[in-house]
């Protein structure tokens, strides 16, 4: 998951916590049933304990608290084992499943990388689990092999959105824009009235990427077979109109001069700062950065919103998300009934409500029946409405396990006008070729 990881690098050189876990705070619910009162029951049981894996990048401070929670509760204790995070975590997860040495609970992502790890084979099924039904399908998609679920959701979701400066758009008298067109044409009358429409941060190529990315919601509407195709070699965004057109709006923003023009030197907190001090109406860029506005512009917050990037028609409107980590019972652990009332316990109204003592929302947790905490970023609360009309994908990353490593330098250049639309998504399609080959994946 290179997005997510370079994501998270920079977050860290940043001095930005890593993926915060949101979604209802105190006094929030979740509906359907509470799940806990078969889990409570091991708390008259002896004591037992978990070990639980989880990489040394990711804040533990949420998982903690429910642990922390879940001993009291269920007289379970979890002891937490880091591991390395990267190639060399993921080769220590890979080593531990094939030598039996895995923890009885693994924090690991979610996604095409969970299931190249054959979780059929290491991990237990949850499917029918009665406490999975409080936990959104759009989240099971991504822990799921062969119609059977492996997973809880291990915090909230990130959004791939565009972040816009609510005090510009209350100025000019500018709605939020259901199509593309729409959103050329703020654009036009932002620029007009001497804002900068739209930020570049070039300098940090990854962010480059978000215009492409946070379109496949998009792409996933117009042609819900991209992903299975482009994996096996079916289909290409060079000549997929729906996925070309991902690359086309990039190169739409800079034949219409939207960016700012010191985009290949501005740097993300360059961007941040401009998006808060309403230098400039909007930035593409994953949710997760709202925790740096808030730790450098706390009063700025309340202005700063969030939509899902325009597709083409006003019918087809939906938010491209990054689903967070999921948590996993092994299948050879050494009590799984107590790693299940453990994972029960973790997606139920008690154990979000731990969760979120300790976090503050960057995005929507894929729960059902989650009420967002009043002191919510205003961002995260309008993504909302996309969980709960379903209108949400994951990224491509999570349904396909090629993703090219050279896509932020090929966006840079269809951005700053070095390529074209059409070449850059061509370079794009021999850019997974290799890694594709590396897979040994059907079709290349």
């Amino acid at each position: 998951m290179t997005f997510r990881r370079k994501a998270t690098w920079l977050s860290l050189t940043l001095a930005l916590l890593l993926i915060v876990l949101s979604a209802c705070g105190k006094g929030g619910n979740i509906a359907g049933t509470s799940g806990n009162e078969s889990a409570k029951e091991t708390a008259d049981t002896e004591k037992t304990t978990l070990t639980l894996l989880i990489d040394n990048q990711t804040a533990i401070d949420g998982i903690q608290a429910v642990a922390d929670e879940i001993k009291r509760e269920l007289n379970i204790e979890t002891k937490i084992e880091l591991r390395p995070g990267g190639t060399e975590g993921d080769n220590v997860v890979k080593t531990r499943l094939a030598t039996s040495d895995m923890a009885d609970l693994m924090f690991y992502n979610s996604g095409s990388l969970f299931k190249a790890l054959n979780p059929q084979e290491y991990f237990v099924d949850l499917t029918n689990e009665p406490f999975m039904d409080n936990v959104l399908d759009s989240f099971k998609d991504t822990v799921s092999v062969d119609g059977k679920v492996y997973g809880i959701p291990g915090g909230s979701t990130v959004g791939g959105a565009w972040l816009y400066n609510k005090k510009i758009y209350s100025e000019l008298g500018l709605s939020v824009p259901k199509t593309w067109d729409e959103l050329l044409a703020n654009n036009d009358k932002i620029k007009e009235a001497g804002y900068t429409p739209v930020i570049g941060s070039f300098s940090d190529s990854w962010t480059s990427q978000l215009v492409v990315l946070a379109d496949y919601y998009n792409v996933h509407s117009l042609a819900p077979n991209f992903a299975e195709d482009y994996t096996y070699n079916k289909a290409k965004y060079a000549t997929t109109p729906e996925a070309l057109r991902s690359f086309e709006k990039l190169q739409s923003l800079r034949d219409k001069k939207h960016f700012n023009d010191d985009a290949t030197a501005t740097k993300l907190e360059d961007a941040l700062a401009m998006l808060a001090e309403g230098k400039a109406a909007h930035y593409p860029i994953l949710t997760l950065v709202l925790t740096n506005i808030n730790a450098n512009y706390p009063e700025m917050m309340d202005d700063i919103g969030a939509f899902a990037q325009p597709s083409d028609a006003a019918d087809v409107n939906g938010l491209t998300i990054w689903m967070p980590g999921g948590i996993y019972a092994n299948k050879e652990g050494s009590n799984i009934d107590a790693a299940k009332k453990w994972l029960e316990f973790f997606v139920s109204p008690e154990g979000v409500k731990a969760y979120l003592t300790a976090m503050k929302p960057e995005g929507p947790m894929p729960i059902k029946g989650v009420e967002l905490p009043d002191d919510t970023y205003a961002a995260v609360k309008e993504m909302l409405p996309y969980f709960e009309s379903g209108n949400t994908a994951p990224a491509l990353e999570f349904y396909s396990p090629i993703k090219g490593p050279s896509l932020e330098q090929i966006t840079v250049e269809v951005a700053t006008g070095i390529s074209s639309a059409a070449e850059g998504a061509a370079k794009y399609d021999s850019d997974v070729e290799k890694q594709a080959l590396q897979l040994g994946l059907e079709g290349w």
